[in-house]
């Protein structure tokens, strides 16, 4: 008997980098859907709204006809159990991402036993990229370019106008 595996890839998204991209690609030849799922971040300050960031990201996962976007406030795992998910997916570039990652899989693994949580390391030449490294860059005039699609560095740079720092 086939099964049809819902995974969730949860995130802040903000932005979406190129170490992102690659784990969507990756997870849409693993799973029949996946859903990439934008926080509303109540607990960070973001760059981009929630309805930014999920502008940004639908646009990057158009060429992925099994991936989709939605935007969850709350628990995680309430949203993965809302949509019939059974995967979560992780992204994991260092030990100290592993380290935070364990204690989160562990904790909604005893809220919700039927949601399995499955890390993916993005490529290498992803390993060092993070949003907040790609915030930080653009938002002191670096070039991010070569970290982010070309619809996330014309948003970096319409928002920095937007606010006067560019």
């Amino acid at each position: 008997m086939a099964r049809h595996i819902t995974a969730i890839y949860p995130g802040t998204f903000d932005p979406m980098t190129l170490g992102h991209l690659d784990m969507v690609a990756r997870a849409s030849l693993m799973f029949d859907k996946v859903i990439v799922a934008v926080a509303t971040a109540h607990h960070k300050k973001t760059m981009f709204s929630v309805h930014e960031r999920m502008d940004m990201v639908s646009e990057l996962v158009k060429p992925y006809p099994q991936v989709s976007v939605a935007h969850f406030s709350g628990l995680v795992i309430d949203f993965a159990s809302s949509h019939k998910a059974t995967v979560m997916l992780r992204g994991l570039r260092s030990g100290t991402d592993f380290d935070y990652e364990y204690q989160l899989a562990g904790m909604n693994r005893s809220l919700k036993p039927d949601v399995e949580t499955v890390f993916l390391t993005p490529g290498d030449k992803y390993l060092f990229i993070s949003s907040t490294l790609v915030r930080e860059i653009s938002t002191l005039g670096g070039d991010v370019d070569q970290f982010v699609h070309p619809v996330v560095a014309r948003s970096l740079r319409a928002k920095l106008r937007s606010l006067g720092e560019a």
